[in-house]
């Protein structure tokens, strides 16, 4: 059974073992029996938030359909240094073949889910929604975003179907066009959530009038997402349309974009600038 949450994604677990040949495994496959079996505990070896154990059976299970795994640790909880996180027992075979993989895969999405949970954290004063993008790793994306929600934060539109996002070059292409006309062609093509980029406050008010239901301040600065706020607020639509920041956010200024009043926050490094997690199996002696 699938922890709680956690997508279908066994075509690219199954990609990854034939990536590394798991069934071809010369080293393994000579110095192992068939029948053997064993033990083994996965450790994160640093402070983290855990991602990725059913991703981690799964990977083991591919090998050796009877293997046990153990968590001892949820999915989404903070594990300390040195802690074992699951046990796995099967045969020595599959849990040798597999190790890497499945090390790899726990240390990838820990390390995302990490690094949302330091984002969050940062503004948990603050009524503000912290939201990845798109900057994900091309046919990981599923998984990344995952990821991030096992870090506490939310995800944005999954693909180009989601929502309507109308971005800089659109704008650019459609420049012939007011912002009005944009939207009013829009909302007769789709039902679906429009939102709207700009990088100014006139663009700002043009997006503002024409109805949107969000608008993303594009590297706006403090002051000026203060002021849209404000704009927004004395339009008589408390919190509609909401107000998303994106652009140049980090863990060194996102309180300070959290105080401008912003519904949202957007930041691209919660994929594109994790660090995976040091992780390892290490055999138990029985």
């Amino acid at each position: 059974m699938r922890a709680s949450g956690v997508p279908q994604f066994d075509s690219i677990i199954r990609k990854a073992l034939e990536e590394d040949r798991v069934r071809h495994d010369v080293t393994t496959q000579r110095l192992i029996g068939p029948s053997e079996a064993s033990s083994a505990r996965i450790v994160v070896k640093e402070k983290a938030v855990v991602c990725g154990l059913a991703v981690v059976r799964q990977v083991f299970q591919e090998l050796d359909k009877k293997v046990r795994c153990v968590f001892l640790c949820p999915e989404g909880r903070e594990a300390g240094k040195n802690a074992t996180v699951l046990t796995v027992q099967g045969k020595t075979r599959a849990l040798l073949a597999g190790e890497r993989t499945a090390l790899n895969f726990l240390g990838y999405l820990s390390g995302i889910a990490t690094n949302a949970r330091r984002y969050v954290r940062a503004v948990l004063p603050y009524k503000v929604a912290i939201l990845d993008t798109r900057k994900t790793t091309p046919t990981l994306r599923e998984l990344e975003k995952y990821a991030v929600r096992c870090g506490g934060a939310e995800n944005h539109r999954s693909d180009l179907e989601d929502m309507v996002l109308v971005k800089d070059n659109h704008r650019w292409a459609c420049r012939r066009m007011s912002v009005a006309q944009m939207v009013k062609r829009l909302r007769k093509g789709t039902t679906k959530v429009i939102e709207f980029e700009v990088d100014t406050l006139a663009q700002f008010e043009q997006a503002l009038a024409a109805g949107v239901d969000i608008i993303l301040l594009d590297n706006m600065n403090c002051v000026q997402m203060k002021k849209a706020v404000t704009l927004r607020n004395k339009n008589g639509k408390w919190r509609r349309p909401l107000l998303e920041a994106s652009g140049g956010i980090t863990l060194k200024n996102i309180e300070q974009v959290a105080r401008t009043g912003v519904d949202r926050i957007s930041v691209g490094a919660l994929t594109h600038s994790r660090r995976s997690i040091d992780v390892s199996m290490e055999f138990i002696e029985e």
